[in-house]
């Protein structure tokens, strides 16, 4: 991992965009890294645009505003593309990662030019096969760590289950099935 890694999520409100941020650096600060985690918001409510931001590094963070140029732009929700302009900013040598069925090929002319690293996941299918419901936000994830090469990956589940744990502990079925879509979204990213 370079220095510090800044990442941009774009997501509806609901799709758990803002969750993904936060549980990253949660388990990124337990790794001992250092982290910032924090979502933005325009209108709150279900379905309006949100944009969540994550900033990540081996030394002290000191930079606090919006994150304007970043490493990585993860898309949990493909309308976005066509809404937003997801690409402004985008390094080049980092990647956007975007959530869809559909092929590359389909969605580069979406994003007005960028001509950096293209990946998807079909997180929908994902999140319905391993949860049974449409929750994006744990395929999603799973794919910027593996992307952005954030840590590595056995650290990142064993911290992530010990997350679910916590947070899920009345919930044991959602624990297994949220692991499983995050070894799932390990595998399928492309």
């Amino acid at each position: 991992m370079k220095k510090h890694i800044e990442i941009r999520w774009h997501g509806r409100g609901g799709q758990g965009a803002k969750t993904a941020a936060l549980l990253l650096a949660d388990v990124a600060f337990n790794t001992g890294m250092y982290v910032q985690g924090f979502p933005e918001y325009g209108p709150e409510r279900m379905g309006a645009p949100i944009t969540a931001y994550n900033r990540l590094g081996e030394t002290p963070i000191r930079t606090h505003s919006n994150i304007y140029t970043p490493d990585y732009v993860v898309v949990v929700d493909e309308t976005l593309l066509t809404a937003v302009d997801v690409t402004m900013g985008l390094s080049t040598e980092g990647g956007i990662i975007i959530n869809t069925d559909k092929k590359k090929e389909e969605i580069i002319p979406l994003l007005k030019g960028y001509s950096g690293p293209v990946y998807t996941i079909d997180a929908r299918r994902i999140s319905i096969e391993a949860l049974g419901k449409y929750f994006p936000n744990s395929p999603m994830l799973a794919a910027i760590v593996k992307v952005a090469n954030v840590m590595d990956k056995d650290e990142f589940l064993g911290q992530m289950e010990a997350s679910y744990k916590h947070k899920f502990a009345k919930k044991p079925e959602v624990i297994e099935g949220n692991m499983k879509a995050l070894r799932m979204a390990f595998e399928e990213v492309q």
